[in-house]
């Protein structure tokens, strides 16, 4: 598996609230990136706690000899833990009362890849066919959506795209979505924040990551378009390539 992610504060806001790892355990490659709120450093506390929690509990439970249902099983526990240590510090320090994170997580290894988000960082699935959304954000826009009101284009102007439904830390259970694909040589998990998202197009992800001919600095292509259009949020990004034949 190859690895790369990158963050960056964005041109308008003070301080980067986003956070990430990425990390090999137990046999898997493992991703997470997180995009915090409420109010001034409360947004930074929440995403970095959850990375953190989220990444010892993965190492401390994961095992090789998984089967697929146990691996999930890992993931939403440590999805959980997150969420437990979060609130914990908010009760502690009444400055963090507020505080939570969206989450979205990749879990891979060469003939499988599960992902599970919560709130609206997302993960894509980008294949030699074409690039696809895995995750569902948890956001007022796309209930819109959804329901028909307004379409995925309108969605990404909407006044209302950046109110979420779900978030780490707010929720006492916070529910994560989980998928699972099977997971090819040569393809790829883009995981990112909304910052990235909002302004940066999917097919201008995939050209990049796919099409341009430099795998190693497409992510900084696509901070790079961000920044071009004004970057009003953080920025973070993190890809996963299968570069491992099935055995």
């Amino acid at each position: 598996m190859k690895l790369w992610g990158i963050t960056n504060t964005g041109l308008v806001r003070s301080e980067n609230q986003d956070a990430y790892a990425a990390f090999e355990s137990g046999g898997c490659t493992v991703a997470v990136v997180c995009d915090g709120m409420g109010g001034p450093h409360g947004g930074r506390v929440a995403s970095a706690i959850a990375v953190s929690r989220f990444q010892k509990e993965i190492q401390d439970n994961l095992r090789g000899d998984m089967t697929a249902d146990q691996l999930r099983h890992v993931m939403l526990a440590s999805i959980a833990a997150a969420n437990d240590a979060i609130r914990q510090e908010a009760e502690r320090n009444a400055d963090y009362r507020h505080m939570g994170t969206t989450l979205v997580c990749a879990l891979t290894r060469p003939d499988l890849a599960l992902i599970a988000n919560i709130g609206d960082s997302r993960a894509y699935h980008i294949t030699s066919e074409g690039i696809s959304q895995i995750s569902r954000d948890h956001s007022v826009v796309e209930n819109m959506v959804a329901k028909g009101d307004i379409t995925p284009q309108e969605a990404r102007r909407h006044p209302s795209r950046n109110l979420i439904t779900r978030a780490l830390g707010p929720d006492i259970s916070a529910k994560a979505d989980t998928f699972a694909l099977p997971w090819r040589t040569e393809e790829y998990i883009l995981l990112c924040t909304d910052g990235l998202v909002n302004t940066v197009s999917d097919q201008e992800m995939l050209f990049e990551v796919l099409h341009d001919g430099d795998v190693d600095g497409c992510l900084e292509h696509l901070l790079q378009i961000s920044l071009q259009r004004g970057a009003p949020d953080n920025v973070t990004a993190v890809l996963l390539l299968n570069d491992q034949e099935r055995s």
